[in-house]
């Protein structure tokens, strides 16, 4: 009995104290499960960032330049913040910027992505471009059975263009951008005529005709908006709208030869405003980028009120015809700083209405008489391949370079371009 009672008093002093020796396992035990448990949410997350970027949907913000190097589209509003959970470990890097999808190096004037909301860029950007064409003119009139009674006259004329230019960009949002473009051209044109026949309205049968010009150009401003997120492998699409004012030298108004009508100083504009509504697509499959536009580009016709183009022709009013025009091709990136882009660019223009009246002079004593007439240019099919490289020499500045050939007649024989973007602040 007294073994018993001995036991009844112990027995209570060692469930007491059972906990007391417990309770550092469990908690241990439990430290070890939550560190699991983030260390499992934390791969889960890491997955699910892998996954979305195979699939084209990662979200970033747009960087520096619409051209070549690698930077990130705009991020959707409504997408949820990647912060990691408080207190997770982190397992590898994040990826700095510049190894984002890559930007489209032959995105000039297509439009590439939206500038990042708060961010302003400077773009200065140096062209030329060379063009020589040849070509037969016929001044006269057509016969029945195909017989021409008139003037051949055997015309070549070369065209070397030089742009610099500065171009300013500013992300209102993460979605909408303005822009602005002004140009400062110089040019030098060379025509050569050689009558094949007597031309009484020159008096020699050859002249080389110089021209040179050098003013502002045709400046350019607009908007653009990015319409999708790009999720779930979906495009980004971009609308946008471009105008141009003739700020420019007008090729109506400028010095020409009484005779023949060669424009004896260059113009630098086209002296007619036009408006560009534009709808870019971009689809990013790493490591590069699908890209393709279209465009349509409205022009709008003036008065002149009888400007003398030669001394038989008068111009009184023209209008431009309106282009339709579309472009695609790929942007890969070889590297986070260097990326390549290949492309094709085409636009039909339709002809140019042109209304005047034609002077018939009656000799020395014969009266003289004008015939009004109202013609229509034949479109002009402008093809181009597109060719660009970038190097990323900072996350905010771009050097690009672009090349363009003319695949048709009607095309410049090259272009080429050299853009150095630099941007400035931004905000996520």
């Amino acid at each position: 009995m007294r073994r018993t009672g001995t036991w009844a008093c112990l027995l209570p002093v060692a469930l007491a104290a059972a906990p007391l020796h417990a309770e550092p396992v469990f908690d241990s035990l439990k430290a070890e499960i939550a560190a699991q448990r983030q260390e499992l949410e934390t791969q889960r997350l890491r997955l699910q960032k892998l996954e979305d970027r195979l699939l084209g949907l990662s979200r970033g913000t747009a960087a520096a330049d619409q051209i070549a190097a690698p930077s990130p589209l705009a991020p959707d509003p409504a997408a949820p913040p990647s912060s990691p959970v408080p207190g997770t470990q982190v397992v590898g890097v994040a990826p700095p910027e510049r190894d984002r999808a890559p930007e489209v190096a032959v995105m000039s004037e297509q439009g590439g992505i939206v500038t990042r909301a708060g961010q302003f860029t400077v773009e200065p950007s140096f062209e030329y471009a060379r063009a020589d064409r040849n070509r037969v003119i016929f001044r006269g009139i057509e016969v029945p059975q195909s017989v021409l009674v008139g003037v051949f006259d055997i015309n070549e004329s070369r065209q070397d263009i030089l742009t610099a230019a500065l171009g300013l960009r500013y992300g209102v949002s993460s979605r909408i951008e303005l822009n602005g473009r002004v140009p400062f051209v110089y040019r030098n044109d060379v025509s050569v005529l050689t009558a094949a026949a007597p031309n009484q309205n020159s008096s020699v049968d050859r002249s080389d005709v110089p021209a040179r010009g050098r003013n502002i150009g045709d400046v350019e401003f607009g908007a653009r908006y990015q319409l999708t997120s790009g999720r779930r492998g979906f495009p980004y699409l971009i609308a946008g709208i471009q105008a141009v004012a003739p700020t420019g030298s007008n090729p109506f108004t400028v010095r020409r030869d009484t005779g023949t009508g060669v424009a004896l100083r260059s113009a630098t504009g086209a002296g007619f405003w036009g408006v560009t509504p534009t709808l870019t697509a971009l689809l990013p499959t790493d490591p590069a980028v699908l890209f393709g536009s279209l465009g349509y580009t409205r022009n709008f016709g003036r008065s002149f009120e009888g400007v003398q183009l030669s001394q038989d022709v008068l111009i009184d009013y023209v209008k431009p015809g309106d282009a339709i025009q579309g472009s695609a091709g790929i942007g890969i990136s070889l590297n986070p700083r260097v990326a390549l882009s290949l492309g094709y660019a085409h636009s039909w223009s339709f002809g140019t209405r042109t209304v005047g009246r034609a002077i018939q002079r009656g000799g020395l004593t014969g009266p003289t008489t004008s015939a009004p007439f109202d013609s229509r240019l034949r479109d002009l099919q402008v093809a181009r391949l597109l060719f660009g490289v970038s190097y990323r020499t900072s996350p905010s500045t771009t050097v690009n370079w672009n090349v363009e050939l003319g695949a048709t007649a009607d095309a410049p024989d090259v272009r080429t371009t050299l853009r150095i973007p630099f941007s400035f602040g931004g905000r996520n």
